[in-house]
């Protein structure tokens, strides 16, 4: 909400100052000359929110670029955590089974993330990552080919809080990486525990994310045939 609330005030903001410069007298006041704003009242936001003219494209297209990074912002952080509550609560209700069901998947399945997961080129073609690229904006820039015989490793920097640049640039096709680069399957590695949390373990191999440790990328290195580049980001949040 306060991101939301940043981006009208700030819209707000600029136009009032345009005016003021339009009529010859200086700007009297400032909240933020950027994108963001302050966004600091959450009632203020709340409002921002409901007074949006809806129907207005680019409006409309604002709002879908904040709720895509905010999804993945709580995914990231939520899902894992969340989806373990649900399933312990389930484990205590009649439809025990299925919590029952998806653990005992989970136990022969634990050792996929090591081999490069479950990629889904649906979920990595997602309409909702155009609209997490064009909030920042994020950009993949090719400057050099890449020869598909060959496997490679890319350092990433900087990590930033997240690493939402590298998530948007190798893990979907938001950027068009895999146009950019043919023959090339991206693995973008995260630390291991995120794996070790149901559902979200789900989401995160579907875009080709797997663990940073020596293992996985021993496998994916040499047991995985050729045309593979893990990107490592370096450092930490």
């Amino acid at each position: 909400i306060a991101a939301y609330s940043g981006v009208l005030r700030g819209e707000r903001q600029a136009e009032a100052d345009r005016s003021q410069r339009s009529h010859g007298g200086p700007a009297l006041s400032r909240e933020g000359s950027g994108r963001w704003g302050t966004g600091s009242s959450i009632l203020s936001a709340l409002q921002d929110l409901f007074s949006v003219t809806w129907l207005n494209r680019s409006k409309v297209e604002k709002q879908l670029q904040v709720i895509s990074v905010l999804q993945w912002v709580l995914s990231f952080l939520v899902l894992g955590v969340a989806c373990s509550a649900i399933l312990m609560y389930i484990f205590c209700t009649d439809c025990w089974l299925i919590a029952v069901l998806y653990f005992t998947w989970l136990v022969f399945d634990w050792n996929t993330p090591k081999k490069g997961g479950r990629r889904s080129q649906w979920v990595r073609n997602w309409a909702v990552w155009r609209y997490f690229r064009d909030y920042f904006p994020i950009q993949l820039v090719k400057t050099h080919n890449l020869l598909t015989t060959r496997n490679y490793i890319f350092g990433y920097h900087p990590h930033g809080i997240m690493g939402l640049g590298a998530f948007c640039n190798f893990s979907t096709e938001a950027t068009e990486v895999s146009k950019k680069f043919p023959g090339i399957r991206p693995y973008l590695a995260t630390l291991a525990g995120n794996f070790r949390l149901p559902v979200l373990r789900e989401y995160l191999m579907s875009g080709g994310i797997c663990p940073v440790n020596r293992d996985t990328i021993d496998y994916l290195l040499s047991k995985n045939g050729s045309g593979n580049a893990i990107i490592i980001v370096v450092g930490g949040a």
